[in-house]
């Protein structure tokens, strides 16, 4: 039977429809039409003979749904035709894709050949199986030692940056691609970019550091401007993690894959929805907002038996610095921590501005220690948290009472405080620290503090780091 079902398939592959139902926005609606798959690619033909890509949304007995790529501008309802190909998008990949630079359909705009693929994928991909999965455990090193040494990422994580408008995520990101490396192994490590949504300066940035760098020969990037089709931002991230895939498990690379901005691929989720008239839910986003996601990030992981990883950096700004929005929310429900940025601190000129308390990343605690980093750095980073904290209670008490009002010890905690933000936090963006550098700052700045106030630390640790 499904042997049937495929031929008849393929016998109505390349038919053509002439006259749409509806035009609306990047949608366009054609009525009685031969069984269409969802997510199968369309070409949308105008009256001058200009070939457009879609792909279906949403299809029945009696209506297909298509979201056109390049917008509906001048298709007229009488003259268009409609094509569809019986097959999902795909893009040919292969290792030559580094260091090239692609729009949000993988079609090259750095003025190069379009590379050799040695494989056709399709772009939709599938989520990791849970039972395929390898628990991550190897340390990345970013050089940004708030990451690094208290936040760290560890291969084959999801770990977002919640950031908000205005703030310094996008150079966190190049930052992010052009340092990070897997620690004390010589292994194959590529980045993949995608930007949705970017504007032209914003992607002009990412190009010249890569290039600045040196490190563009080992970065795929993948761009899907401000002024391009909003539609296209939908794409975006499923087909830089199909090149990401064939080359963790094709090549048996270990990918980053950094995006941004996750909210921009929201809004366009969001728009879509309303032309289609689908009941609204929080803020008004689809009800399908959370498994939209987790369909996008759950494609990253380590998989049993192969020698490649993916690791995922989603980058997105928060409305109105509102941690609770939906897009925030449901991204840390899916994702394994986060990495908030702090208005207050990027006010004050540190850089990155990482919030030290809601900042987290569940899956540092087996990838940090001796034999991965250092035997001290689990228990020097709980030992900083800790510190850290009793210091935004100390400030929030002396703008009540004022700070003549403090204790000496409540003294001392604000002077950590201070030394803390300026010396372990705050980076250059081209510097590039390692993990013992980072280590060793933050027994700096903890020598601020009585030896008797270190509680977190074990009694070999303090002798062995605290007096040097």
């Amino acid at each position: 039977m499904p042997e049937k079902n495929n031929l008849s398939r393929e016998l109505l592959s390349g038919r053509e429809y002439i006259g749409v139902e509806k035009i609306d926005g990047p949608i366009i609606f054609v009525r009685k039409t031969h069984p269409v798959g969802y997510r199968e690619l369309a070409q949308c033909i105008d009256s001058s003979g200009n070939i457009r890509l879609g792909i279906v949304l949403e299809t029945s007995n009696d209506m297909v749904v298509i979201q056109v790529f390049e917008g509906t501008s001048g298709l007229t309802l009488p003259a268009t035709r409609i094509r569809f190909s019986g097959q999902p998008l795909s893009i040919p990949v292969s290792r030559s894709m580094l260091g090239r630079i692609f729009n949000g359909l993988g079609t090259p705009i750095d003025g190069g050949p379009h590379p050799k693929g040695e494989a056709e994928l399709n772009v939709n991909g599938m989520p990791i199986n849970p039972t395929a999965r390898e628990y991550p455990r190897d340390f990345i090193q970013t050089g940004i030692s708030v990451i690094d040494g208290m936040n760290t990422l560890i291969r084959g994580q999801k770990l977002p940056i919640f950031s908000g408008n205005g703030l310094p995520h996008n150079e966190l990101a190049a930052q992010i691609a052009r340092q990070a490396k897997i620690k004390n192994e010589d292994t194959d490590f590529a980045v993949v970019f995608a930007a949705m949504g970017v504007k032209h300066d914003v992607a002009r940035y990412f190009i010249r550091s890569f290039e600045e760098s040196g490190v563009l020969g080992n970065v795929a990037l993948f761009l899907s401007l401000a002024d391009d089709p909003s539609i296209e931002r939908l794409i975006t991230p499923r087909t830089a993690l199909t090149l990401a895939e064939y080359l963790a498990y094709h090549e048996n690379m270990h990918v980053l894959v950094v995006m941004t901005d996750m909210t921009n691929y929201c809004e366009s989720l969001r728009e879509i929805s309303t032309i289609r008239g689908e009941i609204p839910s929080r803020k008004g986003y689809p009800g399908y907002l959370y498994s939209d996601l987790a369909e996008i990030y759950e494609r990253s992981g380590m998989v049993k038996g192969c020698g490649g990883s993916i690791t995922l950096m989603p980058i997105l700004t928060m409305p109105n610095d509102d941690i609770s929005h939906p897009i925030p929310d449901l991204t840390g429900y899916i994702t394994e921590g986060q990495i908030v940025f702090e208005r207050e601190m990027y006010g004050r000129g540190i850089y990155p501005p990482i919030a030290g308390l809601p900042s987290l990343s569940r899956l540092m605690k087996d990838g940090i220690g001796e034999g991965m980093t250092r035997e001290d750095h689990p228990h020097l980073s709980s030992q900083l948290f800790a510190a850290y904290s009793y210091v935004k209670d100390v400030r929030n008490l002396a703008s009540v009472i004022g700070e003549e009002e403090l204790t000496p010890l409540d003294h001392t905690y604000l002077e950590f405080g201070e030394d803390f933000e300026r010396k372990f936090v705050s980076q250059s963006m081209n510097e590039d620290r390692d993990i013992e550098a980072t280590l060793e700052l933050g027994w700096e700045v903890l020598r601020l503090l009585p030896v008797e106030e270190l509680h977190r630390l074990t009694e070999e640790e303090i002798q062995k780091y605290y007096g040097m």
